[in-house]
């Protein structure tokens, strides 16, 4: 441990807060709690603790050493060096927020650019600069639209094959506020078409919102649902795989009103789930219902071209309940990489990497469907990620998988008791012909063990 101040100057600050000893700060702290005995290792010295560290971490399963076909909300997919290059540079990674305009202009430039490319990869009309994550701004989402109806209305429904983890975290974020959300019972038809979620429309909903691709990597097109929600007088909202829409026509074709997303397949890397990024765009007549801060190109004095903050419904300017949101921060290093990301790879790359996805995930599912005891869930469309029943528990399956040096599927059966014996699997750019092929010969091998 280094102690940068010398026993002088620790002295002459007690001094000045007017008290004799470090010991007389804690006065009121009562006398049993002050100093416990920690009953710490004793010290090591930097060679040692590298060591250890270096010890502890190779521990864990990691990508370079494992296949991975594991995905649910976060993949694995090709990080060009330079991202990593850029935002490690002092000016960015150091950076808080953009306040002062005028010392600030690479960084209003760079989240400039951010929501102008996330509204290009949405086809919506205004960015914000960003969230935590996918499940936040969904919760956003939810936000938004009870403040575009002035809570007059307080009815959201879920898509069931919306990500777990979000509709757990839109009903943490939304507890106590009397909003209703509906559609994502447990006794929900899994297979049934979105358009069935139509029956659940009445003068009270707010807000409806689907994933796409949705959690189980299935295509839809949500025209006629989203139709339907604004004959009611809903919003209409879509949670979307960024990667995705380098293939796919965007959610401004189906009506959408908000489109959030994960932005972590956009230049970051797992971290074991995080830092992340959350994706957050809408439609212009709504943008002073939206949470988060948005930057505006003008012109200075000079003529010079410039960014400014143009809306900053956030931190100091936060009136508690009268709020839109009380959403606090951004993700501005990860917005970067996202930006950073798109831009290496340009609107030709990012459908490169979205077929690359697609193809490969329907060859691996051709190959594991004619394994004898696998089988296919659905025959939906589907983009990188697919379900398959498996002979064996898929919990005792990836333990297997393990074995061999792969990282298995998602067992459904944590999140929909329903899919019991099912196994969600995800395929990549990362993933080579060789590496499915592997995959497809251990599960026949270790699945008739």
């Amino acid at each position: 441990m280094f102690l940068p101040h010398t026993d002088k100057e620790r002295q002459q600050m007690l001094e000045t807060i007017g008290v004799k000893t470090i010991e007389e700060l804690f006065a009121a702290i009562p006398q049993k709690y002050r100093f416990p005995e920690l009953k710490l290792p004793s010290a090591l010295t930097e060679m040692e603790a590298q060591a250890v560290i270096s010890d502890l971490a190779s521990t864990n399963d990691n990508l370079q050493e494992m296949i991975c076909f594991l995905g649910a909300g976060a993949y694995n997919h090709y990080i060009p060096a330079v991202v990593d290059a850029i935002i490690r540079r002092g000016e960015f990674l150091t950076a808080y927020t953009p306040y002062q305009a005028e010392v600030s202009q690479g960084t209003l430039q760079s989240i400039f650019d951010f929501q102008s490319l996330m509204t290009a990869l949405t086809g919506m009309e205004v960015s914000n600069a960003s969230h935590y994550d996918g499940a936040t701004a969904v919760a956003e989402a939810v936000t938004m639209a009870n403040a575009h109806f002035r809570g007059k209305r307080n009815r959201v429904i879920l898509s069931p094959a919306l990500h777990p983890h979000y509709r757990q975290t839109v009903r943490t974020y939304h507890a106590n506020t009397g909003i209703e959300f509906v559609g994502d019972e447990p006794s929900a038809d899994l297979r049934a078409s979105p358009e069935s979620l139509a029956e659940l429309l009445n003068e009270n909903t707010a807000l409806v919102i689907v994933q796409y691709p949705d959690f189980f990597g299935r295509i839809y097109d949500y025209t006629q649902l989203a139709a339907k929600a604004h004959q009611a007088g809903a919003l209409f909202a879509v949670s979307v795989n960024p990667i995705a829409l380098g293939l796919l026509k965007p959610p401004s074709e189906f009506g959408a009103d908000i489109v959030t997303g994960e932005g972590q397949p956009l230049g970051i890397p797992l971290s074991f789930g995080g830092p992340y990024l959350g994706i957050f765009t809408t439609r212009k007549e709504y943008v002073r219902r939206m949470a988060g801060r948005l930057v505006g190109e003008t012109v200075d004095n000079r003529g010079q071209k410039a960014y400014v903050l143009t809306l900053t419904a956030r931190e100091q300017h936060i009136r508690r309940e009268k709020a839109t949101s009380n959403i606090c921060t951004n993700q501005g290093l990860m917005a970067l990489a996202a930006t950073v990301y798109l831009s290496l790879v340009g609107k030709h790359g990012l459908r490169q990497v979205a077929e690359l996805c697609y193809h490969k995930a329907h060859y691996a599912a051709d190959q594991i469907k004619a394994i004898e005891g696998f089988s296919l869930w659905s025959d939906e469309p589907f983009f990188n990620e697919f379900v398959v029943k498996s002979p064996t528990p898929p919990q005792e399956l990836n333990q297997k998988l393990l074995e061999y040096g792969i990282i298995g599927g998602y067992d459904l059966e944590q999140d929909y008791p329903s899919l019991k014996g099912y196994v969600m699997f995800a395929v990549t750019e990362m993933n080579t012909k060789e590496e499915i092929d592997y995959l497809v010969s251990t599960l026949a091998e270790v699945s008739h063990a």
